[in-house]
């Protein structure tokens, strides 16, 4: 699974096209079920939710749009009522609320437009003279915490549209009318990963009161047919990283051990929820464990979600069908797209990463999914497949698969709020696997906003299914390409405009090389360097161009993190080698006076070489003189490369 971690996207996007072609699968047969359920949903288009046509409406394609989600993202992170002030001024006072007048054939969306153009008006420079005197009065009488406060309702109400209920009652209480439709559901606790232990320790309680809520309600249905819930494992623990994994296996286990068998005692699923890519082996470790514990045995309610944008998706449902035949256990697994698309690439940017551990086309990831989806329906005898997906092709062709290899144990999953739509097009119906979970997150207004954010990015985006579905200017074959036909065209290479981290500033310089400190290959590699460095004995001294130094006395350097290791001798210089260090400056200013400025910058470029092709040796200084954490090491030596590199 690791050597996929980082791999050559167009090679791997190759392999999963040869897989796919394999399989033969009746495009015609999925594009013509495709079709169909986008044509349902858009003659339903009328009746979907108000907030559904707003999203339409206010898309990222348009600056009221960026506007709305400013204020979104914003007011979670602002503390004082005067900033919120004066952050709506700025954000609403500069929409072209008034273009918008008219489009939408909801009410509640023009219903909003003129609010918002309204209260455009309201908080734009109040020197307009079609405002009048009685509207700057407003403003000045306190007009802007009204509008404060319909914001805030503004965004409460969209986040009804995302969130089940603020408590898991409310949740439970709002769900039935989805149960007498046909749908089932998996709940999550909304919240962040714990930044302390008091976070982590209120996350288990909420997990561990929504279980027996939950569980009381499921009636005995069933893993399959009753509510279940997902856990977030960053959220139980504030140290959630590969470089705390000894103390996390050793504190979260039995943490997750005693939610698992109280979601064992009322037979309820039990999911392990999706997290950064770096998390994955940690998670994975942790979920092997669980699998073998003999406190579960007899229980099929073990659950993990895979995300199909990591290269290392297929390798992980491989490892999971044979952790499932290992253990005797079937384990669901619930096969998403993937939640942190933008924040993968940018940290491997900024980490100057080999590659991205995420496909860069979207096209990629819709044809990992299948080949995913067909490994997981291919494996049912030990996995209970979950397809969680808001795309009506993928939806068909998981359908064809799931015919073709003769399975029907295996549900679909939607996020609340967002695809019920579709799937009510597959609930009602008489096919075969027609079973549909919803999940429902449930939070109050301080936990809503993140996830909200993310839903609205979601919807938002040009690309996004979701948004394309209700745009009636997109054609319907436009939404149901087969996405292998749409890697041909581009031979599987990666997006032209996401370069590899190494290249992320053009022709103008090279990245600075980082190291992924959670990959296995890495931490083995750089174990075994600083091994060989440990009782390396260094001398620091001055270096003068006319000659040896004297040198002064030296001084023997320790570790500060382990007062025992000798980490070398520096010798201070004496004034006769400052005496001899100005003076050969001085014979040598003329000469690179007269040195090119191409030349100066090649030889900036060669020490910030030289840099990296010892990053061993200063990391293992770094550690032993500074007493620098491995990761911190590794930016240092990355900052005075980049710096070479920018100043050449």
């Amino acid at each position: 699974m690791t050597a996929a971690y980082r791999a050559d996207e167009t090679a791997w996007v190759a392999a999963l096209a040869r897989e796919i072609q394999t399989a033969a699968l009746d495009s015609s047969a999925v594009a013509e079920r495709a079709t169909g359920l986008v044509a349902a949903v858009r003659r339903q288009r009328q009746g979907a939710s108000g907030v559904d046509n707003l999203m339409h409406e206010f898309s990222l394609s348009s600056q009221e749009g960026i506007a709305l989600m400013c204020l979104a993202e914003a007011l979670l992170r602002i503390p004082d009522d005067a900033t919120v002030d004066r952050l709506i001024r700025d954000k609403i006072s500069k929409g072209d609320w008034r273009a918008h007048l008219g489009r939408s054939e909801s009410l509640f969306v023009n219903a909003a437009t003129w609010g918002l153009m309204i209260t455009g008006r309201l908080v734009a420079t109040r020197r307009e003279a079609s405002l009048g005197n009685a509207l700057t009065r407003l403003i000045a009488r306190g007009g802007e915490p009204l509008i404060r406060r319909g914001v805030e309702f503004a965004m409460t109400l969209l986040g009804q549209q995302f969130v089940m209920g603020e408590t898991i009652d409310a949740a439970l209480a709002r769900s039935q009318d989805n149960i007498r439709k046909g749908y089932t559901h998996s709940f999550d606790m909304l919240g962040e990963a714990a930044l302390t232990t008091d976070d982590a320790e209120r996350y288990f309680h909420a997990y561990e009161q929504a279980i027996h809520t939950i569980g009381r309600s499921a009636a005995g249905r069933g893993v399959f047919r009753g509510p279940g819930i997902s856990v977030k494992l960053s959220a139980l623990h504030p140290r959630y990283s590969r470089a705390q994994r000894e103390r996390v296996l050793a504190e979260l286990y039995p943490r997750l051990l005693a939610l698992a068998k109280l979601a064992r005692r009322y037979d309820i699923g039990f999911n392990i929820d999706s997290e950064e890519a770096d998390r994955l082996d940690l998670s994975q470790d942790l979920l092997d464990r669980l699998a073998f514990a003999a406190e579960l045995d007899g229980w099929a309610g073990l659950a993990v979600a895979v995300q199909a944008y990591q290269k290392r998706a297929l390798p992980l449902v491989d490892h999971l069908s044979a952790l499932a035949r290992a253990s005797g256990r079937r384990l669901m697994v619930r096969l998403v797209k993937g939640a942190y698309w933008d924040g993968e690439i940018k940290r491997a940017q900024v980490d100057g990463l080999e590659g991205y551990p995420v496909y860069t086309r979207k096209d990629h990831t819709d044809l990992s999914y299948l080949v995913c989806a067909r490994r997981l329906l291919a494996a049912a005898e030990v996995i209970y497949p979950q397809f969680a997906t808001h795309n009506a092709h993928t939806l068909a062709a998981v359908e064809r698969m799931a015919i073709d290899l003769n399975v029907t144990d295996y549900e679909f999953q939607c996020l609340h709020g967002m695809g019920e739509t579709l799937y009510d097009n597959v609930v009602s119906g008489d096919r075969p696997g027609g079973r549909c979970r919803i999940y429902a997150p449930v939070g109050r207004h301080e936990t809503l906003l993140p996830y909200l954010v993310r839903r609205l990015l979601e919807n938002g985006a040009n690309s996004s299914f979701v948004n394309r579905l209700v745009d009636e200017k997109v054609k319907i074959e436009e939404l149901v390409v087969d996405p292998l036909a749409a890697v041909r065209k581009t031979g599987g290479s990666p997006h032209p405009a996401i370069p590899l981290p190494g290249k992320l500033y053009g022709d103008e310089r090279r990245n600075s090389a980082g190291l992924d400190l959670s990959d296995e290959r890495v931490l083995e590699q750089l174990t075994a360097d600083l091994e060989h460095l440990k009782n390396q004995r260094w001398e620091a001294g001055p270096r003068i161009a006319a000659g040896s130094s004297e040198g002064g006395p030296g001084n023997e350097i320790r570790n500060p993190a382990e007062r025992g290791d000798i980490v070398g001798t520096a010798r201070d210089a004496s004034p006769a080698d400052i005496e001899r260090a100005l003076a050969a400056a001085a014979d040598y200013a003329e000469t690179w006076h007269r040195t090119p400025p191409a030349e100066r910058g090649q030889s900036l470029r060669r020490a910030a070489e030289l840099l990296e092709v010892h990053r061993p040796e200063l990391i293992s200084l770094c550690i032993r003189e500074a007493g620098k954490t491995w990761a911190n090491a590794v930016a240092e030596i990355r900052e005075a490369v980049d710096f070479c590199r920018y100043y050449a």
